[in-house]
């Protein structure tokens, strides 16, 4: 294979987010990552996506799939949409990126999974906050060794931003914020962490306007002995709102990092201190205080084509992800239980 063969990028879904998508590979084209077609089940927003990045458009995923030749399905859609469209996928070979939530349950990922597994077809799930340019310099100083084995850790992602106004159908759905943003920051404890031997959770309805929980505190015991505490809120009041950025403490046997709001790090080693800023640049089609989460977008994009190009899984293939989804199954279990719950555990074999 060629050191930068080109890949078609077909973008499923338009909508609010995927913007996000479809400027990220804009970006990417000198890279070798072309957009070829863009598809929405609104034609109105499929026709407005198709004239502004100039490619053909659809309102049917089969059609596009059949009519250009697309090497990479990203598909950024609802979640209940999310097991029909990889299929389509898989059963033409296609490799695909799927917008977390992976699915609504956990017998839907495993699905999802099983399908691309059955036809040989790559897969992967856009979970983009370890992409992130502060948090890939949070695990650098991890893998350097900088605080020695991390043995606790709070990540919080607390926010009173109106996310209603943009995504108002949240305000609707049965399960909330531990699936569309705690599942981020369960993914991060994972990635800063290691696996997880058992999960304990509380959630809340702070807002009587909403129909599930919009606030979750849960509490982690790693498999290294590590304990990790994961917030996630959209029901915060308080000044200087970090949103959308994850803050943490994390502390090993040699030292600690800490992230606080405008993405600045301080980690303390050997005795000593050192402050960074740790974000990434603000690129031509983000804004603040979108682009952490913008920007996270481009890497992640950028390393799906890398690893498609290699031949080699995803960071966050679909099997990895759903280590991640059996800590959000694990934390909804916990809240109702009100006890500590294992999380599942797929394998090939069944």
């Amino acid at each position: 294979m060629a050191s930068n063969p080109t890949v078609s990028i077909g973008m499923v879904g338009c909508g609010f987010y995927a913007q996000n998508h479809l400027h990220a590979w804009a970006d990417l084209r000198p890279e070798g990552a072309v957009l070829s077609a863009v598809c929405d089940r609104d034609p109105q927003r499929a026709a407005a996506a198709g004239a502004k990045f100039g490619v053909p458009h659809f309102t049917d995923m089969a059609s596009m799939l059949d009519q250009v030749k697309i090497d990479l399905a990203d598909i950024a859609t609802r979640m209940d949409t999310h097991r029909e469209l990889a299929a389509i996928a898989a059963e033409r070979g296609v490799a695909a990126v799927v917008q977390k939530p992976f699915a609504r349950t956990w017998e839907e990922c495993v699905a999802i999974v099983e399908k691309a597994r059955a036809h040989q077809a790559w897969l992967a799930v856009h979970e983009n906050f370890r992409f992130g340019t502060a948090m890939r310099s949070v695990r650098k100083a991890i893998d350097q060794g900088t605080i020695g084995n991390p043995t606790w850790a709070r990540l919080s992602w607390r926010t009173g931003f109106d996310v209603y106004r943009g995504q108002p159908y949240l305000a609707e759905e049965e399960k909330l914020v531990i699936q569309d943003v705690g599942i981020h920051v369960l993914d991060l404890a994972r990635y800063f962490l290691g696996e997880v031997e058992r999960v304990t959770c509380e959630t809340q309805r702070r807002n009587p306007r909403i129909r599930a929980e919009d606030t979750a505190t849960i509490m982690m015991r790693h498999v290294s002995g590590a304990v990790s505490v994961v917030e996630a809120t959209y029901a915060a009041r308080r000044g200087n709102d970090a949103f959308p950025e994850t803050l943490l403490e994390i502390e090993g046997d040699g030292g600690s990092i800490v992230v606080t709001r405008g993405e600045k790090m301080t980690v303390t080693t050997n005795g000593l201190t050192f402050e960074d800023s740790i974000g990434g640049p603000l690129l031509s089609w983000t804004s603040r205080p979108w682009h952490v989460s913008q920007e996270a977008v481009l890497h992640a994009n950028r390393h799906m084509v890398q690893r498609l190009r290699e031949g080699k899984p995803a960071d966050t293939s679909g099997e990895d992800n759903l280590r991640t989804y059996a800590l959000v199954e694990a934390a909804y279990e916990s809240a109702l239980s009100h006890a500590a719950v294992k999380p599942k555990v797929w394998s090939p074999e069944g």
